[in-house]
């Protein structure tokens, strides 16, 4: 969730990605820039130049950087429509510093692309493509409307065509190199938020795996007082008269004292059988992996063999759990009737390939497996369309899988999809993250 900041002019709270205080300072960057070149046009190369027009002009753009300082908190976090205003009022204070100097003859024109880029780094597409139209309107509006650029021999112009040229290469440049830092920025997003959503998945079954410990420690701790307690009370029992209110409770109080323990030797034998931190075949690993998808209609074959080798005994790890259990989900909800689960292993290496018999998946996005925010299959199973996806899933259990020091394949079968993840076998029964 974005960071918020209450608006003390309008009284309502903003929240985006760009800060108050980074636009601020890059206007600061601008305003020291454009007052030392044109102090150093002026002064150390002697050109006239309209110069106390030119420094009205950088004044009205550090005049509004004061106004903000003093209004907002250095914390404050802009709306996009509001960050968009801001980049639109540095464009139009360019562009009037610009037709003082010479309009697009200035090879300073080139920083029209500055204020787009932020925000196609920064803002959703509306914005910046407003922006882009903005500096494009401006750029065409300095080819007939700008004062003679400044030279020692007095003024000069450029060639109506090569004017021309400026013009077409600050639009294109306007075009693409907004266009190709939208998109980075947009695919880190995507990434980080995928990352992100990884982190939680792994961090809530780490805390279910501290959890299940807890209880097993408190099983272990509560025992002994109970044991007393229990003891205690059957002395008591013993030394009451056969009737009474008062057996009657002491009664109850032993029979409460065996339930607890009942409750606690569960907690006990769970750990024990189960817990997250208990050892487990691999054989085990993928019968606890596919007993939840067993009842959508589907058929799970699961087959484990392998080498001269033992069977590999691996620590229960969430990463690996969570990670092959959205692989085999994945393949369920995509298969006809069956999926086939084949687990091997040798002295080396550890291997689980995870086959369906669904449409298998898409050759255009094949490649691209495993990136987050991508549809990943085709069809599913008695559907006659595409069904879009997001691929999130794939990606987590794919990055899951990867920090444990597995590698995950995709490829189509004869079948169908299928997805083979491989160990080395040391890390594998290791059990712990790589990442």
């Amino acid at each position: 969730m974005p960071e918020t900041a209450l608006d003390p002019l309008f009284g309502r709270t903003v929240g985006g990605r760009l800060r108050l205080d980074t636009l601020g300072k890059l206007r600061w960057l601008a305003v020291g820039g454009q007052t030392a070149a044109v102090l150093v046009v002026s002064g150390a190369f002697d050109i006239a130049l309209p110069l106390l027009a030119c420094l009205v002009v950088i004044a009205v753009s550090a005049a509004l950087n004061v106004v903000l300082r003093l209004t907002f908190p250095l914390t404050t976090r802009l709306d996009s429509d509001r960050a968009a205003m801001l980049l639109a009022f540095d464009i139009l204070q360019l562009a009037a510093l610009l037709s003082l100097t010479g309009g697009l003859q200035n090879p300073f024109a080139l920083l029209f692309l500055a204020p787009v880029l932020i925000s196609a780094t920064a803002l959703p597409p509306p914005q910046t493509t407003l922006l882009g139209l903005l500096a494009f309107c401006c750029a065409s509006l300095l080819i007939p409307f700008h004062l003679p650029l400044p030279w020692p021999d007095g003024s000069f112009e450029l060639p109506k065509l090569y004017l021309l040229g400026v013009w077409v290469a600050v639009t294109l440049s306007l075009v693409f190199i907004s266009t190709y830092a939208w998109r980075v920025a947009e695919e880190n997003r995507q990434m980080s938020e995928a990352l992100a959503a990884t982190e939680l998945v792994l961090a809530r079954e780490q805390h279910i795996s501290a959890l299940d410990g807890l209880a097993a420690a408190a099983a272990h701790e509560l025992g002994t007082p109970l044991a007393t307690i229990r003891l205690v009370a059957r002395e008591l029992e013993r030394s009451m008269p056969d009737e009474g209110p008062m057996k009657d409770d002491i009664v109850l109080l032993r029979e409460q004292v065996d339930r607890c323990r009942d409750i606690l030797r569960k907690l006990t034998s769970l750990h024990e059988e189960g817990a997250p931190h208990a050892q487990m075949a691999l054989s085990t690993l993928i019968e606890e992996v596919a007993a939840p998808h067993r009842e959508f209609g589907v058929e799970i074959a699961i087959v484990a063999r392998g080498s001269d080798a033992a069977e590999p005994v691996v620590l229960r790890n969430p990463a690996i759990l969570y990670g092959l259990g959205n692989l085999v989900e994945n393949a369920v909800d995509f298969a006809r009737a069956k999926v086939w689960i084949d687990a091997g292993w040798t002295a080396d290496q550890v291997a689980v390939t995870i086959t369906d018999d669904g449409p298998g998946f898409s050759p255009e996005v094949l490649a691209r497996l495993g990136d987050p925010y991508l549809t990943t299959r085709g069809p599913r199973s008695g559907e006659d369309r595409e069904r879009p996806g997001l691929g999130l899933g794939v990606f987590i259990a794919k990055t899951l899988l990867e920090r444990t020091g597995g590698r995950v394949e995709f490829e189509n079968g004869a079948t169908g999809a299928v997805v083979r993840v491989v160990w080395p076998r040391t890390s594998f029964e290791d059990g712990r993250d790589q990442g």
